[in-house]
């Protein structure tokens, strides 16, 4: 199949190394002369550089030229990006599916990626997105990794899935956006909530029951936007949060120890080089939770620190004093 990847950081330049074995594969990044030392060094400097980038890859600086032959285009840029890029697409008089590997809410909107496609896109794309517990680098050294693609219409989502499955990239089928977009992106929060925990040195108790509580504050956000139990409880969901929350390779979690260190937030992102969409997407989560009336005190807090200025360890101390409550509400 031909495969357009639109977004040459270390995710997209990750998946375009791990599919290239088995389909044509374009790499798109607006940036020519990063393209130009791309296909010159065969390697992403900035984001991948220890891993050569395979020699049937192909890549464009031209948009138009990159999709003229495309059957799936996959968007693995950040979500602040997708509107304006998919504006772009809007005139095309092509179709082809769409596949989100994108995570977060649009600013301001509070969208969902799947949402703003549906505004931009004409009726005619099939959509869907793909998400799941995955460190670039480890998808682009062919590492077993196993990911979760979901479409409203299940025939794309079981056909897609079986395209881009392989031994070391298994695919699962859903039918459930929503889950899968909100675990995709809640966990990010969580993931600097993780960091600043393990950076204040509160031990492994402390961040089990982080983790467990923030898969609740996932679960209630995500079944009130409509999603589904099973899915928070899948790969997109409790998968994706314990690899963010835990592995040394999550940019959200660094953040989150640099606050620990007491580190302010635009010293944070100059140090990290990288989009850590956390930081972003906390403003939309506390958004939608006082808008749907969702409890969710652990992002609360992370929205406090990064955008109320309130030192993490006085956080901290509030959140520790809440007073005790069931641990599940209902019958």
């Amino acid at each position: 199949m031909n495969i357009t990847i639109i977004g040459a950081g270390a995710w997209g330049t990750a998946l375009a190394i791990s599919l290239s074995a088995n389909h044509r594969v374009t790499l798109w990044a607006r940036d020519a002369a990063l393209i130009s030392k791309m296909k010159s060094t065969r390697l992403n400097q900035r984001y991948l550089p220890d891993i050569l980038l395979p020699a049937s890859l192909e890549f464009s600086a031209d948009l138009s030229a990159s999709l003229a032959a495309a059957e799936l285009v996959i968007f693995a840029l950040p979500t602040a990006a997708l509107r304006s890029t998919l504006q772009q697409l809007a005139q095309s008089s092509r179709s082809f599916g769409v596949v989100l590997a994108c995570k977060g809410f649009e600013a301001e909107t509070s969208q969902l990626p799947h949402q703003v496609v549906a505004e931009v896109l004409p009726a005619g794309f099939h959509c869907g997105v793909l998400s799941g517990p995955s460190f670039a680098l480890e998808v682009a050294r062919g590492l077993p990794t196993a990911l979760t693609f979901a479409s409203a219409d299940e025939e794309f989502a079981r056909s897609t899935a079986k395209t881009l499955h392989h031994a070391r990239l298994r695919i699962y089928a859903s039918s459930d956006v929503i889950g899968v977009e909100v675990g995709g992106a809640v966990k990010n929060v969580l993931a600097i909530a993780a960091g600043i925990c393990d950076g204040m040195g509160l031990g492994l108790n402390a961040r089990a029951a982080l983790l467990t509580r923030g898969l609740a504050e996932i679960t209630r956000l995500g079944l009130k936007l409509g999603g589904r139990p099973e899915t928070l409880g899948g790969l997109s969901g409790v998968g994706d949060l314990i690899l963010t929350c835990t592995g040394d390779l999550s940019r959200n979690r660094r953040v989150g120890l640099l606050l620990a260190q007491q580190h302010d937030l635009p010293e944070i992102l100059r140090r990290l080089g990288h989009v850590a969409e956390g930081v972003y997407t906390v403003r939309e989560v506390h958004h939608l939770a006082q808008k749907l009336e969702v409890a969710m005190p652990i992002c609360e807090a992370v929205y406090r620190i990064l955008y109320e200025n309130i030192p993490a360890v006085e956080m901290l101390v509030e959140l520790l004093n809440r007073a005790p409550n069931l641990e599940f509400k209902g019958a």
